[in-house]
């Protein structure tokens, strides 16, 4: 699944009340034909059993590059379709129902042109769910990062970050709504402990004498390999509530070729799925999965890399018994 600062105000008061009228079935950009994985859709926290939310975000007004984020989650949810087949899913060797319930709430409704709806909406979105107890796990443009931090700070307090990206997204543009600068307003705000946060698979330039978050870049963890990656998560991470930001252009544009910003240098899917299996038994309260870009993939590589990203961290927190 948050205080406004002077110069990035983004409204004064938070809203507490009933969800907005869904248009998930009157408009296409809402309309979820197919649900994550198969599973159930809800949109009442209180009217389910479900341990884990997955909603979509239709929303790219934040980019910087190439337009199109917006159909990213329901690109994503179709992919499932390839992975729903197996019983007990390799490598854990168990099927998900055995121990976590899912259920899709559908795509967070805002009025498109409109940013300003899409953050309140989504906060307000994701603060109910995990007010009841559930896990709230997003897909979009990588500014929804802002409003779902926001929501899960009310809850668990200013998290651990893990980040997978190519960019570290703490710029200081001067733009009110910028896919590249979540990661600066999140710790100006109070949302993040620095101290127990890191960035990984970096491959553009930052301020590096004065950048809040440690950074394991892109050649790093390529030489390394995904258990030294792990270990650093651990040793940065340790008990505290950690929230996921998984951006796919973190992986190379061999493995994500539909996405707005691609660079060069990344991740292979391979990496990136063993630190995710990794990661069993953390105290993981949340994670979007970002960037997605139908209009720029290739025989739906990239949208299948993120639904099996997605599952697999559904996977490592069914296989942590945290819910």
């Amino acid at each position: 699944m948050f205080a406004p600062i002077s110069d990035y105000p983004i409204r004064k008061e938070k809203y507490d009340g009933d969800p907005p009228t869904n248009s998930n079935d009157a408009q296409p950009l809402w309309r979820c034909d197919f649900y994550f994985h198969g599973r159930e859709k809800a949109t009442d926290p209180k009217a389910t059993d479900a341990d884990v939310v997955v909603s979509g975000v239709p929303f790219d007004l934040a980019c910087s590059g190439r337009s199109g984020t917006r159909m990213g989650p329901n690109a994503i949810r179709q992919s499932t379709a390839h992975l729903i087949w197996e019983g007990k899913r390799w490598p854990w060797n168990f099927a998900l129902e055995e121990r976590l319930k899912v259920c899709d709430a559908g795509n967070v409704d805002y009025a498109y042109g409109e940013p300003e709806s899409l953050i309140d909406n989504l906060e307000n979105h994701a603060h109910r769910w995990l007010s009841a107890g559930k896990n709230a796990d997003a897909g979009g443009d990588h500014y929804i990062s802002l409003p779902l931090l926001r929501a899960h700070a009310r809850v668990h307090g200013p998290l651990a970050l893990i980040h997978f990206d190519a960019h570290t997204d703490t710029y200081e543009h001067g733009t009110r709504f910028d896919h590249g600068t979540m990661f600066y307003h999140a710790l100006k705000e109070g949302l993040l402990v620095p101290e127990h946060s890191l960035q990984i698979g970096i491959r553009t330039s930052y301020d590096r004498d004065n950048h809040p978050y440690e950074v394991l870049d892109a050649d790093w963890v390529n030489d390394h390999g995904p258990a030294a990656v792990l270990e650093r998560i651990r040793a940065k991470v340790g008990h505290h509530p950690a929230y996921i930001s998984l951006d796919i252009d973190g992986l190379d544009p061999a493995y994500a070729p539909g996405t707005g910003t691609p660079v060069c240098g990344g991740m292979s899917t391979d990496l990136m799925l063993k630190v995710m299996r990794g990661m069993v038994g953390m105290e993981l309260v949340g994670m979007d999965l970002v960037e997605v870009n139908p209009a720029y993939d290739h025989g739906d590589i990239t949208s299948l890399a993120a639904a099996t990203l997605g599952l697999e961290f559904l996977y490592t927190l069914a296989a942590s018994k945290r819910v």
